[in-house]
């Protein structure tokens, strides 16, 4: 691990925009967003090979041990992205929400996630406060016109042109239909984002795929299979799809092994034996990059 992953000092660099825009523009492979939802997550996506990030609503709010349907605020959660920036050096794609509230919300929370060094935000077009897409039926919409004003106001705020806005679209979620999630996506990209996120929550691809071939390519496509993860990726790489999210699975992988290590501890009153499901302290510190301190200890000093 070099120091320039996270920690020491770091050489110039892209804007994390322009590259997040240059990967979405390769047609010759997906972009892969592997979700985090603190420092350390953050850093091991980096490290096992993602180039992008999601830095995931549901996975930072089940971190500060609240649910996601906007019970944290929006500066808790960039409070959160702002650990990730400061861990990696890939870029990171923040999951706004509905922007919390109207167009003024919206744009201030996309201009202060760009000042903390994110590549782009994701908004999504229901009302305020949302609920998680996989939780209940009842997900209602935001018009059209309140979420196109969302839309180019933070187009307007954002200082770097090339900070990228994605707009997610849940038409199908809510059992809208095709149409509506087309109708809503033309919209959207109008009214200037850069990128549409169609989400689904079936256990196939089928609208999905279908959304893709009636939008032919207009902005690149996000995605996160979550509930249709059987779909080979070379699918989505056919059908055109820019973008894959993996969106949840670091937090549930994390929520899991917590569980899995309390109840055996408890049980045992003891942590005998439990060493071997743990990772090393000598993994931990070399994730971290201690001997970076070392090295620039004996730089600066001159030992």
């Amino acid at each position: 691990m070099t120091s320039t992953q996270g920690f020491g000092v770091e050489t110039a660099r892209p804007r994390p925009g322009a590259r997040f825009r240059s990967m979405l523009r390769d047609s010759d492979s997906l972009v892969y967003l592997m979700e985090a939802h603190d420092g350390l997550s953050a850093r091991i996506a980096e490290v096992e090979g993602f180039q992008a990030i999601w830095a995931s609503g549901l996975s930072m709010s089940t971190a500060l041990g609240v649910r996601d349907s906007d019970e944290a605020s929006w500066s808790q959660l960039l409070g959160v992205v702002e650990n990730m920036v400061e861990s990696t050096t890939v870029p990171i794609i923040v999951d706004g929400d509905t922007g919390y509230g109207n167009f003024n919300t919206a744009r201030r929370f996309v201009a202060k996630a760009e000042r903390v060094g994110v590549a782009g935000v994701c908004l999504e077009d229901k009302v305020f406060p949302k609920m998680n897409s996989f939780v209940g039926d009842s997900h209602t919409l935001a018009e059209v016109r309140d979420f196109t004003a969302k839309i180019k106001a933070c187009a307007d705020a954002r200082q770097d042109p090339d900070f990228v806005l994605i707009a997610r679209v849940e038409a199908l979620i809510a059992g809208r239909g095709m149409e509506e999630a087309l109708r809503r996506a033309t919209a959207y990209h109008e009214a200037g984002a850069d990128a549409i996120f169609i989400h689904s929550r079936r256990s196939d691809a089928e609208e999905i795929l279908r959304f893709s071939a009636e939008w032919a390519g207009r902005l690149p496509l996000v995605i996160a299979p979550t509930t249709y993860a059987s779909t080979p990726s070379s699918e989505f790489h056919r059908a055109g799809i820019s973008a894959v999210i993996w969106a949840n699975h670091s937090m549930r992988a994390a929520v899991a092994a917590m569980r899995r290590v309390c109840r055996e501890i408890f049980n045992k009153e003891s942590v005998h034996d439990t060493d071997s499901e743990l990772a090393s302290l000598a993994e931990v510190f070399e994730l971290m990059d201690y001997q970076e301190i070392e090295e620039t200890e004996r730089r600066v000093y001159g030992a």
